[in-house]
């Protein structure tokens, strides 16, 4: 597909101009009607969550300059949750896998406590505006009932992951101490009220025993209560929850709202995972990737169905601890293609607003959806895995996020007449007509709109020639206004696309990563314009390419963005 980019405003219309001659689809017509009086409630920014298995990566030189960006987006509101926090072993890492030697035990038994490496992962993140999403896991060696092996020898495509770190302590109490004296420590480290803005929660997906737990439901929800009576023995104010069980269509999530009751263990939020199914379609013009947002949707849905069922747990507010395109980050192959490109990118831009709706539409209080991305060190560029950045430069899907962060005060109302029903998505996915969708929000006197241009089948397609009719703005707007226009796609904010002009160099030269750095940056379209605006209402028009992302910020005149 060829590129595109915002040409001149003029008169309040901002036409688009074709790169490099006309384009290969012809452009399909979209109306966009934003009401900025309308009134949508307040932005909760559920993006601010991400996650890795790998928690030593945080230290390291990519990882350091990775957690930055996502601090910058939102300071001291982006949360971070990584596995293997627990973990035995000198902080050495390994596609998931991690250590930090926090717990062992001296020949006669007595429990030894090492906070060196911990302190030092909960250090970087602090450093750079990030706030842990405290995982307990995973069992230290000593506590084990079934110690040996205890690191597992996974690799894409092969190898045992459940081994000695999955199972079950041999004493609960010394697990519930080790919680304890960890929580005391970072209250005498970080201070009482920075700790309390945490959030706490017992194991990863222990509802999948072929991976993530060697133990029984019961004995889960045992090392569940234990870990959250070590914690609030500590601080009787942490936000404590769980179970960030997979959302396997099963009846995990029911089975612990019911314990947890019965029990009376504490549980300030209910987090469970839901992940997508992209795959290979094979046709007559060769093979391509299919996302699998409906499965994803139907993960997501089943579990708030759960909750919202329950007349207790209903009204605590959600986290979705681990929400993706698909199942392992750590995992490459055909299936995973779309990762580094603008097909990651668009479908976090249409996913988010879906995941939101299921929750409104039941009822409930979705606070966070949490990315399973990050970064994986010292790795050759680009190499398919699922994450954030690549060798410390910016993937597509990381400027979706600083798109996200550019959006604050209260939802207004914004229609597409082309963006697909949220039960047809549910049901069916996005295989026939495009959805190209949009949410906007105002703040003050600060109005942005994101326009998404998004399909599951990974294939060229027509753009679409958007026509965005605003009305209702601010006072300050309503005679004309400053347009600013970010976009993410084929040649905008896209550092995968121009490695690949490169010749997909396996060691960039310095020369080479400053132009990737240079790509990858997200930076208007055009300079900000001047457009006419008629007793509070105007008209926009742009053309956006498949798998684009626009997002389109209306100032006063002569105000600047003013975002992150």
């Amino acid at each position: 597909m060829r590129a595109w980019k915002q040409g001149l405003v003029v008169g309040g219309l901002a036409c688009a101009a074709p790169v490099g001659g006309a384009p290969e689809h012809p452009a399909f017509a979209v109306t966009i009607e934003v009401d900025a009086a309308r009134d949508g409630g307040p932005v909760a920014q559920e993006w601010r969550f991400f996650g890795a298995d790998e928690p030593n990566y945080a230290t390291m030189k990519d990882g350091r300059t990775t957690l930055a960006t996502l601090g910058a987006l939102a300071p001291d509101r982006v949360y971070f949750r990584a596995h293997n926090l627990l973990t035995s072993g000198d902080g050495t890492p390994a596609l998931k896998w991690g250590s930090t030697g926090v717990y062992r035990e001296d020949s006669a038994g007595r429990a030894i406590y090492d906070w060196t490496i911990v302190d030092r992962i909960f250090d970087t993140y602090r450093a750079r505006g990030v706030k842990p999403y405290v995982e307990l896991g995973f069992m230290p060696e000593a506590l084990s009932t079934k110690p040996r092996p205890y690191q597992h020898d996974w690799r894409p495509g092969s190898g045992e992951l459940r081994t000695g770190w999955a199972y079950p302590p041999r004493d609960y109490a010394r697990w519930e101490e080790l919680i304890h004296r960890w929580v005391q420590h970072c209250v005498e480290r970080y201070g009482r009220a920075e700790v309390a803005s945490w959030y706490f929660e017992t194991w990863n997906e222990a509802n999948l025993p072929r991976y993530y737990w060697g133990g029984t439901r019961e004995e889960f929800f045992r090392l569940h209560d234990a870990a959250v009576r070590g914690v609030r023995r500590a601080l009787p104010e942490a936000r404590v929850g769980g179970p960030d069980s997979a959302g396997a269509g099963d009846d995990f999530l029911a089975a612990f709202m019911e314990h947890a009751r019965a029990a009376g263990t504490p549980t300030d939020f209910l987090s469970f995972h839901a992940k997508g199914q992209p795959r290979v379609i094979e046709g007559p013009d060769g093979s391509h990737v299919r996302m699998g947002l409906d499965t994803h949707l139907k993960a997501a849905d089943h579990e708030f169905a759960a909750i919202a069922a329950d007349p207790v747990f209903r009204t605590r507010p959600i986290v979705i601890g681990e929400s993706d395109p698909e199942g392992c980050a750590a995992c490459q192959g055909p299936a995973n293609a779309y990762r580094n490109g603008t097909m990651y990118a668009s479908y976090t831009a249409a996913s988010f607003p879906r995941l939101r709706a299921l929750a409104r539409r039941r009822g409930l209080t979705l606070e966070g959806v949490l990315t399973w991305a990050f970064e994986f060190e010292d790795q050759a560029p680009f190499a398919g895995f699922r994450q954030l950045t690549s060798g410390g430069i910016d993937l597509p899907v990381i400027n979706v996020f600083k798109l996200f962060a550019r959006m604050g005060g209260r939802y207004v109302s914004a229609r597409s007449d082309h963006e697909v029903a949220l039960d047809t998505v549910l049901g069916e996915g996005v295989r026939g007509d495009a959805d190209v969708g949009s949410v906007a929000t105002r703040d003050g006197d600060r109005v942005a709109v994101m326009v998404w241009h998004y399909h599951d089948d990974d294939v060229a397609g027509p753009p679409a020639a958007v026509r965005l009719r605003l009305r209702d703005l601010p006072r300050a707007l309503a005679s004309g206004a400053t347009l600013t226009h970010y976009r993410v796609d084929e040649s905008h904010a896209n550092s995968f696309a121009a490695w690949q002009k490169m010749g997909a160099p396996l060691a960039p030269s310095d020369a080479q990563r400053a132009a990737l750095k240079q790509a990858a940056a997200l930076v208007p379209l055009a300079p900000p314009s001047r457009v006419a605006m008629r007793r509070g209402a105007g008209e926009i028009a742009f053309t956006l390419p498949r798998q684009g992302v626009s997002l389109l910020v209306l100032t006063p005149v002569g105000a600047s963005d003013g975002a992150p």
